[in-house]
């Protein structure tokens, strides 16, 4: 019995020592955001090549830099690409560990080419050109989006439209921006497979929310209630385009909030209509696989009538 509990109280400790550096190391910046090529797989390889021909057409359009300073000192950067339609704006909203354009410069074509937004592709504090030491997973990260959006209202006036549309931990920056009182411009908001609901969450995910709830995995219940943005959705949120693939147990607790919220809103959910399990935020993909071209001509038809 004794060494049973000499045992048990062992892999209690490493279990502490092991959720305490885990939710450290999951926070904290990466020390160079550059990309060792030849330590690819060879899927990851031609992915680098796609995302380095995309973001060429982003540079080639000469865009804006943009800056600005959050609370907590930390400088943003963003790009903006100037649209035709001068009241139209888009601001993409990258996920974990990425930036603006690596994330979202595939989507030039649609929303700046074929729709004619105006562009905007800020980088998270402790992401890509932003300073910051620190990923809070959307906490702060959701106040900053909200900067932007006051950027653009006082530049461009306050009849302007704006569509957030943001990526994993993007799509949680998106929800929680619009947590209460969303600002009137956003029109409409996309959200590809945002992690929500934290009692569903692999221990993964859970690392990364608990640190900036707590900076801990374990969590109760008014903490994470602080975090899923699902608990406060009513009939003034944006219209809402879903996509959901691994986090799809997210999106629909999602698309059933909006759904009794009687606001506009529409869901992808490949398992549920193909029976296919795709890869997260599968959308990326859309020139290459037949699904994710589906899911994004179905994004496309939700967007063109809401931003006018």
């Amino acid at each position: 019995m004794i060494i049973f509990l000499i045992i048990l109280a062992v892999l209690l400790v490493l279990w502490a020592v092991f959720t305490y550096f885990s939710v450290k190391l999951s926070v904290i910046r990466p020390k160079s955001d550059e990309v060792d090529f030849e330590k690819l797989s060879e899927k990851h390889k031609i992915r680098y090549e796609i995302r380095k021909k995309n973001n060429q057409h982003l540079y080639d359009m000469k865009p804006e830099d943009l800056t600005l300073t959050d609370p907590m000192g930390n400088t943003l950067k963003a790009w903006f690409v100037p649209g035709r339609e001068t009241k139209k704006f888009v601001i993409c909203v990258h996920g974990y560990k990425c930036n603006g354009p690596d994330e979202f410069s595939h989507m030039l074509p649609f929303y700046h080419d074929t729709l004619g937004y105006n562009y905007l592709l800020p980088d998270h504090a402790a992401h890509g050109r932003s300073t910051g030491k620190h990923i809070g997973f959307g906490s702060y990260e959701s106040k900053n989006l909200l900067l932007w959006v006051d950027y653009l209202r006082q530049r461009f006036g306050s009849d302007i439209s704006i569509v957030l549309h943001g990526i994993s931990m993007g799509a949680a920056t998106v929800m929680l921006a619009n947590e209460s009182d969303p600002p009137e411009q956003v029109k409409a908001v996309v959200l590809d497979d945002a992690p929500l609901v934290y009692d569903k969450f692999s221990l993964a995910t859970k690392v990364l929310v608990g640190n900036y709830v707590k900076g801990s995995i374990f969590l109760g219940r008014k903490e994470k209630q602080a975090y899923n943005n699902i608990l406060w959705v009513d009939s003034n949120y944006p219209d809402a385009f879903l996509l959901g693939s691994e986090y799809y147990v997210d999106m629909r607790e999602m698309d059933s909030a909006l759904t009794s919220a009687n606001t506009d809103h529409a869901l992808v959910d490949p398992l549920a209509e193909r029976n296919l399990q795709m890869q997260h935020c599968f959308i990326a993909s859309e020139r290459e696989n037949d699904v994710a071209k589906d899911a994004f001509d179905r994004m496309m038809i939700f967007l063109k009538p809401r931003v006018q």
